[in-house]
């Protein structure tokens, strides 16, 4: 995490890149403050989605019922990404297997590939992203296709294994490649979040924007690829992971900035003061709120806000370095 700044946590980037699930909406609703925070932005938003079931123009209209600026050239799809991949490994004009809906296929044929929905047709690539459509039909059609040739490509739009929805968590892609995974014993190549192509793709469209700050709500996917692109992230407290995840993030899913909501934006990030003394106490300070680590004991020695004692909390764990199973982690600091 990296320290205070008099101008507000905004004001320090050129540029937006949202997560949208989670963070902007919660099915068909608007995430408390998303709306109000980002149209006080003077900056330009970038849309990253790992849903591959809409096209752009479907998913900007949606943004734009809350009251949001976006235009499709706004919004960056994981199809998008996983497509441009695809143009790399195979010949232009090739025939592509689709496991997906609308906004995978439209992607697909755009770029100049032909479409089918069967192995039967031997196509050259399979490529497979998020649709509610799919069942057990159009996974059993790509299984025999990557298990007719080893040559055939197969790409997959993202690894999300869930995706949270008004009534709840539901599975998501990462699930329905993992059982094609299961069935031919193969690894797909992935295109969205974490992984660094849709980063990409992200970048080349906002070509101006050279100091980003990505917004997610997940740490396995939104965090890590910003990390591998090496993009500011801040992880917001509206979506999937919270305290307990953010406290246990691996190394490399460790976001530069913990927001409750996305008012924070608005308001300059609390410095965070380090310092370990004679007896090998390490103590972090983060507004009112200090945590101090010993050996393997991590606790609340002065309670501040519940989002500072996260943030200082978080600050001792990363700073020491050791998995979060190994530690002894006073319960107060993510309750």
């Amino acid at each position: 995490m990296i320290g205070r700044s008099k101008q507000t946590l905004v004001s320090g980037y050129d540029a937006l890149f949202l997560d949208l699930d989670g963070v902007i909406y919660r099915g068909p609703h608007a995430v408390d403050y998303a709306v109000e925070a980002l149209n006080k932005c003077e900056i330009p938003l970038g849309y990253l989605t790992n849903n591959a079931s809409r096209t752009p123009q479907a998913v900007a209209e949606q943004i734009a019922t809350y009251g949001l600026p976006a235009a499709a050239d706004d919004v960056v799809t994981s199809p998008q990404a996983a497509v441009k991949m695809l143009a790399e490994m195979i010949p232009a004009g090739s025939l592509v297997l689709v496991v997906g809906g609308e906004g995978l296929t439209s992607e697909v044929e755009a770029a100049g590939f032909s479409v089918t929905r069967s192995a039967e047709d031997k196509p050259a690539a399979v490529i497979q992203g998020f649709s509610p459509e799919v069942g057990w039909a159009q996974l059993a059609e790509a299984s025999f296709a990557l298990q007719r040739d080893a040559s055939v490509v197969w790409v997959a739009t993202n690894t999300d294994w869930t995706i949270p929805l008004e009534r709840g968590v539901a599975p998501g892609n990462g699930a329905l490649v993992s059982a094609v995974h299961l069935a031919v014993g193969r690894l797909a190549t992935f295109a969205g979040k974490p992984e660094k192509p849709l980063f990409d793709v992200a970048l080349e469209r906002f070509s101006h924007a050279k100091r980003p700050l990505m917004i997610g709500d997940r740490l396995d996917t939104d965090i890590k690829g910003a990390n591998r692109a090496g993009i500011d992230s801040a992880i917001v407290l509206t979506g999937i992971d919270q305290a307990k995840q953010i406290l246990a993030a691996a190394e490399d899913e460790q976001p530069t900035y913990i927001l409750e909501d996305l008012r924070a934006l608005h308001q300059p990030y609390p410095e965070v003061t380090r310092s370990v003394d004679q007896e090998g106490v390490h103590t972090v300070e983060v507004g009112r709120a200090v945590v101090r680590r010993k050996d393997h004991v991590v606790r609340i020695a002065r309670a501040g806000s519940p989002i500072d004692t996260l943030r200082a909390g978080a600050a001792v764990i990363y700073d020491s370095g050791l998995k979060i199973f190994g530690l002894d982690v006073d319960p107060e600091i993510y309750s």
